[in-house]
C-alpha cells in the first residue's frame, strides 16, 4: 500500500517510515499540515497516518480540509492527544481510526492493514434532499421549491447535519459539540439563535414546515408524516 505519513517529529517519522518500508509499504513523508493537504488532494494514497499537532496546519484542520474537498483516503490519527474528547473530536471530523502515542508498531501495522482490506467507499451523494428542500454539498447552495436560499457557514453546517440525520432528533448538546465544538453549557443560546435564523430562511416563506422542535429534547428535520 502507498502510505502518506504526516509527522513533524523527525525521529518518529524515520522510525515509522523504515518499519513500514520493511513491511512492504511505499511511504511518503510530509512534515507540515499545509503541504500534506496539497499532496493529499493531488495524489492517491491507500491510507494516511496523521499527527494532530503539526506546523502550518494542525491535523484536525488537515483532515477537515481533505474531507471537505471529497478526499476518501482512510486516515489514522497517531497522536499524544489521547483524551476522550480528543478521540471523539478526531473521529467526528472524519478519521477512520485513532491511536495514541506511545504506541506499538505492530498495532499500527495491524490497523493499517485492516483499513487496507476495507471495500472502496461509494462516492458521497452530491445533494441532500428532504421533501422539496435540497442542499448541494459541492456548490454549498440550498434551495427549496426551486428557490435559492442563502446560508451563512454555520447555518449551512447546521442544516447539513440535520439533513444527514433526517427524522432523527438531535439534542442541543449534540449540536453544540458537532457544529461549535462546545461542551454543554445550559446558558448558551447559540443553538436556539441559529435554529431561529434557519427556520426563518427554510420554513417561514413556505407553506409546510420542515424544521421541528421536540420540547425538552432537541431538533429534527423531516417532511409531512
Amino acid at each position: 500500500m502507498r502510505v502518506l505519513l504526516v509527522e513533524d517529529d523527525k525521529e518518529i517519522s524515520q522510525y515509522i517510515e523504515t518499519a513500514l518500508k520493511s513491511s512492504g509499504h511505499v511511504v511518503d513523508v510530509i512534515r507540515n499540515g499545509q503541504d500534506a493537504l496539497l499532496v493529499g488532494l493531488q495524489e492517491r494514497f491507500d491510507v494516511a497516518i496523521v499527527d494532530r499537532m503539526l506546523p502550518g496546519l494542525d491535523g484536525l484542520s488537515l483532515l477537515r480540509g481533505l474531507r471537505g474537498a471529497g478526499a476518501k483516503v482512510p486516515v489514522i490519527f497517531l497522536t499524544s492527544m489521547g483524551g476522550v474528547h480528543d478521540r471523539v473530536e478526531g473521529l467526528e471530523a472524519g478519521a477512520d481510526d485513532y491511536l495514541v502515542k506511545p504506541f506499538a508498531f505492530s498495532e499500527l501495522l495491524a490497523r493499517i492493514n485492516a483499513l487496507g482490506r476495507r471495500p472502496p467507499i461509494a462516492p458521497e451523494k452530491a445533494k441532500l434532499k428532504v421533501a422539496d428542500l435540497e442542499l448541494d454539498l459541492f456548490t454549498r447552495l440550498a434551495s427549496r421549491d426551486g428557490i435559492v436560499i442563502e446560508l451563512l457557514p454555520r447555518e449551512f453546517a447546521l442544516l447539513e447535519l440535520l439533513m444527514r440525520n433526517e427524522g432523527r432528533v438531535l439534542t442541543k448538546t449534540m449540536l453544540l459539540e458537532r457544529i461549535w465544538n462546545f461542551n454543554f453549557d445550559p446558558q448558551s443560546t447559540v443553538v436556539e439563535t441559529h435554529i431561529s435564523r434557519l427556520r426563518a430562511k427554510i420554513d417561514k416563506p413556505f407553506a409546510v414546515p420542515l424544521l421541528h422542535n421536540t420540547r425538552n429534547t432537541g431538533y429534527s428535520i423531516h417532511g409531512q408524516r
